[in-house]
């Protein structure tokens, strides 16, 4: 048994196809389903059943999976001991960045992180917070950036910063001429919303329904971005709150729509976040420095009332 002969049996299973898999680990498919039946003979059981299309994992097949997902991650373990005994900060990197934070916080990183550590190769995506969660539990991503609390026991949690919200009220609503606002002010029928499937709906849904009980079917209108929201909230259809820094780049003719809340200021956890076993924490170090560096300077709220994304 090798480890390559795992690293392959992994491919086959989340692929569920000889040639898919092949493909991802840069062999032949001959060459791959040769290892794999080596593997098999060697241990006189079948790991996949063939005969099924997509191929399945058999009961033992499953159960080899698993502990090989072990094994391969403390031999990629043994790589990261040594990087880090050189100080190395390189390699290939995989983050996750939900919606609501890829489009203000990536600018204002990301040239800074290259600069700095120029060996990091890092890859991004922008994925919802259930994808993210879904793809460091499967190993496909290193990390990833999202509002927190997430509770979940298998993931680890470093907040990088609290942004608060801020309300945007365009004129002729009823809470347009108040200079700040509060959270008890908030009506959920007359709030614009993004999609399900948002983390920070579900924030704003959670503030709401901490001073009043609403049902979810009166939401008057949902949208998939948060500019829309904007657009839609100055055709008159409702306010809407926003995540500070994305205030940060909203029209000059469009800022005395923009309302603060009184203390304590509503606000969200931002964390880099990523699986209880990760390897490398190096680079996961490298990024809460440069991150919360560059976002202390752009967001100096103390008094916040942080809330969770995830409904209670």
């Amino acid at each position: 048994m090798t480890i390559t002969q795992l690293y392959y049996v992994l491919a086959v299973a989340e692929h569920q196809n000889f040639t898919k898999a092949a493909e991802k680990c840069f062999v032949t498919q001959p060459t791959l389903s040769m290892q794999i039946q080596k593997l098999e003979d060697q241990l006189d059981i079948q790991i996949f059943d063939r005969s099924k299309k997509p191929i399945e994992l058999t009961e033992v097949g499953k159960k080899i999976v698993n502990q090989a997902k072990n094994i391969v991650n403390e031999a990629d373990r043994i790589q990261d001991i040594v990087d880090q005994q050189k100080g190395f900060i390189g390699g290939e990197f995989r983050l996750g960045i939900i919606p609501t934070i890829m489009p203000t916080l990536l600018p204002m990183f990301l040239k800074t992180f290259i600069k700095r550590y120029p060996k990091v190769k890092l890859k991004i995506e922008e994925l919802t917070t259930d994808e993210i969660i879904q793809r460091i539990n499967d190993g496909h991503l290193d990390a990833a950036i999202a509002a927190t609390p997430l509770e979940n026991e298998s993931i680890k949690e470093r907040p990088l910063y609290y942004e608060p919200f801020v309300s945007y009220i365009p004129k002729g609503h009823r809470l347009h001429d108040k200079k700040k606002i509060d959270a008890s002010d908030l009506e959920i029928e007359d709030m614009l919303l993004l999609e399900d499937g948002h983390c920070f709906r579900d924030g704003v849904i959670n503030l709401c329904k901490s001073f009043k009980q609403h049902d979810d079917d009166n939401f008057q209108l949902e949208s998939g971005s948060i500019e829309m929201l904007v657009k839609l909230s100055n055709e008159g259809l409702g306010m809407t709150l926003l995540p500070y820094l994305n205030t940060l780049d909203i029209k000059e003719s469009e800022k005395s729509n923009l309302h603060s809340f009184n203390d304590p200021v509503p606000a969200r956890e931002v964390s880099i976040i990523y699986h209880k076993s990760e390897l490398k924490m190096q680079i996961i170090e490298a990024l809460h420095t440069v991150i919360s560096g560059i976002i202390r300077g752009a967001i100096a709220f103390q008094n916040v009332n942080i809330i969770s994304p995830l409904p209670k």
